[in-house]
């Protein structure tokens, strides 16, 4: 009889299995003190102060067929609205909707609202520094017959409202797109490539509205062993933008050195193309990281590719870094020296120095608790006449942006549970 009980037992558990629910939440508030933060600031501009913050509400639910996550948010700034207001500025968003179909151990497909990142976030990323992020209505089929490989197939299709007949799209956003995304791993070695098909709407002469679609090729290489980690990557776009033809690249590459278990040193530079200023051609050689989390590069006070300086005269970014980490404190130091990477001419159509300037970084870091996070920086932007030329504003003021930001991130509510 005990043999008997312990069979049947046994069969039930083989029978059942787990389910995972999970609620949690996000506050973020950050104090920024804007003096030259994006672009340089004007003699008769005083410094911009204020406190944002992101309010996320997430549920989460997972077992061995299904994930699905749901993720609401409030972006706000302290004070847009009144104390009594009965309504908020921003509302409440949809941040992430998406649901996760695992066909089998190989094979899935996610569709709904989500974000997509891939490798160090420079084509694709969910601009997590931003308190609205990014995130994407997409669907993404992924295969993954082993644990060193995977390949992914995204698509998105854009449209404004449910229509009975073709209509123009007019949100600032892609009209659509299609990309494939694979990652190996051997031993050492990571390898990612990557292929994006980007559809920009855009009104012809005619003032009818068409779509063109620009290409984006790449790969990119990482390496780690003992006290050494590496990458490289090498981006090629072609295609259309506005039937201007594109032809542009991207190279990058990063050392970073273990010195012992507080300090690491790395160097890197990065190029990006662009289209010179006295330019004849007319072929747009400006690259741009489309769907990046581009706060992470080129220095973290924005004057590139953070909604600005897109189709412009592109970027050399040659940086250091030096980061220092104990038990809960983390502090980092991060100097850029930037110039343009095409030809920049001044008002009279004299061609200029290259030079943009120097930035240094400065993030320190306490982790209180598991849940909780404390983060504070300073940036100065040390500009040049050419910068100016770029981006007005006077390059001899001080130039400079301070934050301090709070991060609490408790699960509010976990179960694990077994269904038959």
């Amino acid at each position: 009889m005990k043999k008997l009980l312990t069979i049947l037992c046994i069969g039930l558990v083989m029978t059942s299995y787990a389910q995972e629910f999970e609620i949690s939440a996000e506050l973020r508030p950050r104090f920024e003190y804007r003096h030259g933060y994006k672009t340089l600031i004007a003699d008769d501009i005083d410094a911009a102060t204020f406190i944002s913050q992101r309010s996320r509400i997430n549920f989460g639910f997972k077992n061995e067929k299904l994930n699905t996550f749901v993720s609401l948010q409030n972006v706000r700034v302290w004070g847009d609205v009144t104390t009594l207001s009965n309504t908020d500025k921003n509302g409440t968003a949809l941040h992430e909707a998406w649901a996760e179909l695992l066909l089998d151990h190989k094979f899935s497909i996610k569709l709904g609202r989500q974000e997509i990142a891939y490798d160090d976030q420079r084509l694709f990323g969910n601009v997590g520094w931003a308190q609205q992020a990014r995130s994407h209505d997409a669907f993404i089929a992924s295969y993954k017959p082993n644990d060193n490989n995977r390949l992914d197939f995204g698509l998105a299709l854009n449209e404004a409202n449910e229509t009975l007949f073709d209509a123009d799209y007019n949100v600032n956003s892609y009209k659509a797109f299609q990309y494939l995304w694979y990652h190996t791993t051997v031993k050492d070695f990571g390898i990612s490539l990557v292929l994006l098909n980007n559809g920009l709407a855009f009104e012809d002469t005619n003032n009818e509205q068409q779509v063109d679609y620009n290409q984006t090729i790449g790969t990119r290489l990482t390496y780690s062993k003992s006290k050494v980690n590496a990458d490289a990557s090498l981006y090629f776009q072609t295609g259309k933008i506005a039937d201007t033809n594109v032809d542009a690249f991207n190279v990058a590459g990063n050392v970073i050195y273990t010195i012992n278990n507080k300090f690491k040193a790395g160097l890197g530079v990065e190029y990006l193309s662009g289209t010179d200023m006295n330019t004849t051609d007319n072929a747009l050689k400006s690259f741009n990281p489309w769907f990046g989390t581009n706060h992470k590069f080129n220095g973290f006070m924005d004057y590139f590719y953070v909604g600005n300086h897109t189709n412009s005269v592109g970027l050399i970014d040659v940086n250091a870094t030096i980061a220092y980490q104990k038990n809960k404190f983390s502090a980092k130091v991060m100097p850029h020296l930037f110039s343009s990477a095409a030809t920049v001419v001044d008002n009279t159509g004299k061609e200029i120095s290259n030079d943009l300037g120097t930035e240094i970084d400065l993030v320190l870091g306490y982790k209180w608790t598991k849940d909780v996070s404390f983060q504070a920086g300073y940036s100065q932007m040390f500009g040049t006449e050419t910068m100016e030329v770029l981006k007005t504003g006077n390059s001899t003021a001080t130039n400079n942006w301070a934050w301090l930001m709070v991060t609490v991130k408790p699960s509010l509510f976990k179960t694990t549970f077994r269904k038959e």
